[in-house]
């Protein structure tokens, strides 16, 4: 999905274009290749690059679908061709006119060194969830807040695509689990190993602190305003909070200029509980940019997800798999609320289309 509505080139392709949230064929020139490396013949259909753009930033109805020419890869970029994207509030990000990644086409070219080999013969869907929610989750936990056995750890949104990655590997780094989710998410909550707290009828802070006694080793907060306030009280001494994600800037899946005020004021607010003498710590966190700061460790943390997902010790729950061409409904289904796990684009027409949470 780009902004502009034109075809994205090399510069645009790093606000427009998210390789690491796509399981894909890479391509340069006219070769395709599978996912284990095999070259394949691209179908006369491929010909052409479907994709949305939003010519004016908005709601779900501003995205429009167009038909374009392949684009071109630059120097040090090959041309990438999506067979599955997972959606997510990132993507409603950019439709609102909010800078992060993010990309709903058959094709994007991204930087050569973004790509990592994905094991032939795994799922699209779950391959492209493992490679944005689980390195995620992954990289928030051992990268950046280092989280060890026995640990009590708060996420919230347990029920969301990042939400049950966390749940999932907490549960195999023997994770003490506390997930805030709505009453539709509590059931898969429990099933992953968590206690679910019903941010709709119960104060988090004050439930966390009469299940645990002095709060959670680590909270992992995708809200941010107000909510990354009241996570910081939920730590106990020497708790570390990881913020992610722009959440709380969106009011019913739109943005909102008193909530971006808010959630940015909160955060300065928060941030400064790093100098009080608790010997808490707040940190952020932003995948893309640790994959630029140390790609090797995005292609070790991907590898070794890959790894648990062939022996099905993760298992990515898909909300459910929509066609390219229906991305809209995907934006309506987030601004409503309620998806448990990840809904994820299909861009190969002849695919298979399943609806319902898949695992």
């Amino acid at each position: 999905m780009n902004p502009t509505g034109s075809t994205p080139n090399a510069a645009e392709s790093l606000n427009a274009g998210r390789c690491c949230d796509e399981h894909c064929h890479t391509t340069k020139q006219e070769t395709t290749l599978a996912p284990g490396g095999t070259p394949a013949r691209e179908p006369e259909r491929a010909r052409r690059n479907r994709r949305w753009v939003v010519p004016d930033y908005g709601g779900p109805e501003a995205m429009t679908f167009a038909e374009e020419p392949l684009p071109e890869p630059g120097p040090g970029e090959v041309r990438v061709r999506v067979v599955a994207a997972g959606v997510g509030y990132p993507d409603v990000l950019i439709r609102e006119g909010i800078p992060v990644y993010g990309s709903h086409a058959d094709y994007i070219c991204v930087p050569d060194w973004w790509l990592v080999p994905v094991p032939a013969g795994l799922d699209p869907a779950e391959a492209a969830i493992v490679v944005f929610n689980y390195v995620t989750a992954y990289q928030m936990l051992h990268r950046t807040a280092c989280a060890r056995k026995g640990e009590r750890l708060l996420v919230h949104g347990a029920g969301g695509g990042v939400g049950t990655a966390v749940l999932e590997l907490g549960r195999l780094a023997g994770l003490e689990l506390y997930g805030t989710g709505s009453r539709e998410h509590r059931e898969v909550i429990s099933a992953l190993g968590a206690r679910p707290i019903d941010y709709t009828k119960e104060d988090f802070v004050t439930r966390v602190r009469e299940l645990t006694g002095d709060g959670v080793d680590v909270a992992l907060d995708g809200i941010g305003g107000k909510v990354a306030l009241r996570s910081y009280r939920a730590l106990r001494r020497g708790g570390r909070l990881v913020m992610f994600g722009h959440y709380g800037t969106l009011v019913q899946g739109r943005k909102s200029t008193r909530a971006i005020a808010l959630f940015y004021l909160s955060g300065a607010l928060t941030f400064a509980g790093n100098v009080l003498p608790n010997r808490k710590s707040v940190r952020a966190f932003r995948v893309a940019k640790l994959r630029d700061r140390k790609p090797e460790w995005f292609r070790e943390d991907a590898a070794s997800l890959f790894q648990l997902l062939m022996e099905r010790k993760i298992k990515p729950i898909v909300a459910e798999r929509i066609p390219l061409v229906e991305a809209r409904r995907a934006h309506e289904n987030l601004g409503r609320g309620g998806v448990t796990g990840k809904q994820v684009l299909i861009c190969d027409e002849e695919a298979p289309v399943r609806t319902g949470a898949t695992r």
